[in-house]
């Protein structure tokens, strides 16, 4: 075996379980949130729609083939009548049905949207 060699060996395994530790973190901190969501209570309150925003991921694969993917998330802000202001992620349909200066009622748990009725 040559220096070169072990060097790329070592520099692998070390890229390697860094990877890993970034997955194995991402992991845990859903689950942890997913759970922390779950202990909350469902809160029903006066809201309006403040903002919404979309966010889109592309990219290209290559497999003998291009391959264009791309993935849009959608997020709503809400401000409460005490002023606070929320944002959640929503889903696309959601998204469309909900306007800027509508007002209701802001249903959610912890950081997971539930809803919103229009008055």
């Amino acid at each position: 075996m040559t220096f070169g060699f072990m060097a790329f060996e070592g520099m692998f395994f070390v890229i390697f379980g860094l990877v890993s530790c970034i997955i194995l973190f991402v992991i845990v901190r859903a689950i942890m949130q997913w759970n922390h969501n779950n202990h909350q209570p469902i809160l029903t309150v006066d809201a309006a729609v403040v903002a919404k925003r979309q966010e889109v991921s592309s990219g290209m694969h290559s497999t003998g083939h291009h391959h264009y993917s791309a993935s849009t998330w959608y997020y709503v802000t809400f401000q409460v009548d005490s002023g606070d202001r929320m944002e959640f992620a929503v889903d696309g349909p959601e998204f469309g049905m909900l306007a800027e200066g509508d007002y209701g009622r802001l249903t959610f748990q912890g950081t997971r949207y539930l809803g919103f009725e229009r008055d």
